[in-house]
């Protein structure tokens, strides 16, 4: 497995000329959420224009409601979204100083259509489940996504599932939230709870559960899972995610970059996905790729512990993008 190296980082602050400063590009990040209960909006288009309203890019979403627009000029922008069913939300954004990636896009159901917009939102199996048990779910989500507090959101989900054993979804997520909190035995029994809970039909589950084997070293069922979850659902970001960490892992790294680069595609704003990226880059020594990896990656995830590794890394190698430089050693 490719390690990042994790020395003390010493942090420097060196002022840019104004210039240079006006010349640095912009990121305009956030999510994207169904109501304000912070249920995800996965793969719903965002489009980004130009102050005058005229239309520069547009890109869906990740399963958890992310999207991100990045190496954009320092100016104003507007950031929309229009589907049927949802009144159309936009927000101005203005980048000409700073960049900004904490937006929040909330998607309200017209009130004609309300009732049947929810069901986009909820699935048939979520909703037989009852309303305190969704209601802990949505709870949990939010600490868990946005609040970024794992321990609270532990305790919903374990609540939500005393209520309603057999909400696999919410058995998911409890295996999600082990795995943020770093234990990844109970978090391959929640996800297999999870899959065999919904009689093998749930993608999310399965692919769950291949990435805690795949941090349990437990390689071949890991790979096993990865092809039935993306079978199920072709167009999980995080399934060609960990089918790129399990072919790395086997050292083969053009078939990790074509699945790296696909979970990108489907998935922009999500930071694991560039640390994959310059994981397969440097074993590569592809130089300049693992640079424009490691910069969006500190776009998106700039303060944790990964985050500052990644910035250590990036500093290593920024010289050696330079074809004159000689090839370094692996750290």
């Amino acid at each position: 497995m490719i390690r990042l190296i994790s020395l003390a980082l010493l942090c420097f602050c060196v002022p840019l000329p104004r210039a240079a400063f006006a010349q640095k590009s912009a990121t305009i990040a956030g999510n994207v959420y169904y109501g304000s209960d912070y249920h995800p909006a996965g793969n719903v288009t965002v489009t980004l224009y130009d102050s005058e309203r005229t239309f520069l890019e547009s890109q869906s979403t990740a399963d958890n409601g992310q999207f991100r627009f990045g190496g954009l000029k320092r100016s104003t922008y507007v950031v929309g979204v229009d589907i049927p069913g949802y009144e159309n939300a936009t927000i101005d954004v203005d980048v000409s100083m700073t960049s900004d990636k904490g937006l929040v896009i909330y998607l309200k159901p017209t009130a004609k259509t309300q009732q049947t917009t929810s069901l986009k939102s909820v699935s048939v199996h979520e909703l037989s489940m009852p309303a305190k048990a969704r209601e802990l779910m949505d709870s949990g989500m939010k600490k868990l996504y946005h609040d970024k507090n794992a321990h609270a959101a532990l305790a919903d989900f374990e609540e939500a599932l005393s209520l309603a054993p057999a909400y696999y979804e919410a058995t998911y997520q409890l295996g999600m939230t082990e795995l943020s909190l770093g234990d990844r035995e109970s978090a391959e029994k929640s996800f297999r709870s999870s899959f065999d809970g919904s009689n093998h039909t749930y993608a999310e589950a399965a692919i769950g559960l291949a990435g805690a084997l795949l941090d349990l070293g437990k390689d071949s069922e890991a790979v096993a899972f990865i092809r039935q979850g993306l079978q199920l659902n072709p167009n999980l970001w995080r399934g060609h995610y960990e089918l790129g960490r399990a072919l790395l892992q086997q050292n083969r790294l053009s078939d990790a970059l074509t699945s790296a680069e696909q979970a990108r595609a489907l998935a922009p704003g999500a930071p694991i996905v560039y640390r994959l990226l310059s994981n397969i880059h440097l074993q590569q020594k592809n130089y300049p790729a693992l640079l424009a990896d490691l910069d969006t990656y500190l776009t998106l995830d700039p303060s944790s512990p990964a985050g500052l590794r990644a910035k250590q890394l990036r500093d290593q190698y920024r010289n050696q993008a330079s074809p004159q430089t000689s090839s370094p050693s692996n750290p």
